[in-house]
């Protein structure tokens, strides 16, 4: 039985369908431009203990800046040079004083967080498909 306030794998959100209002089709999927990115430089944000600003190169020319919440799952160094999932077409958005222009994509459990990393060294912009 799974401890108060956590849920089994069974009782998970991803285990049950999502309701048909949540559901989308495959036009509106295909507006976001999932790119392959290259951390190229991390740094602790100025304003966040929990935040790392980070470059990434996604095949433009000018690497993107990008913040991101996975603080406590890596370190600054580690994370130079790893291939990544990044949403390359949301707006700008300023968090905590730096903006952000795009999304690297991550999953989370219960107990950690993983960056979304390619296992082959695809070449920075590539689309995800």
């Amino acid at each position: 039985m799974p401890e108060e306030g956590k849920t089994s794998p069974a009782q998970s959100p991803a285990a049950s369908p999502p309701a048909a209002e949540t559901l989308l089709s495959i036009d509106e999927f295909k507006r976001l431009a999932l790119r392959v990115g290259v951390i190229t430089e991390a740094q602790d944000h100025p304003n966040a203990d929990r935040l790392f600003v980070l470059k990434v190169d996604i095949g433009d020319g000018t690497p993107r800046q990008v913040v991101a919440g996975i603080k406590g799952a890596y370190q600054a160094a580690e994370l130079v040079g790893k291939r990544v999932v990044v949403v390359a077409n949301l707006k700008p958005a300023t968090i905590r004083g730096v903006e952000s222009q795009g999304m690297v994509l991550a999953s989370q459990d219960a107990s950690q967080l993983s960056l979304l990393i390619l296992e082959r060294p695809i070449q920075a912009g590539s689309p995800v498909k």
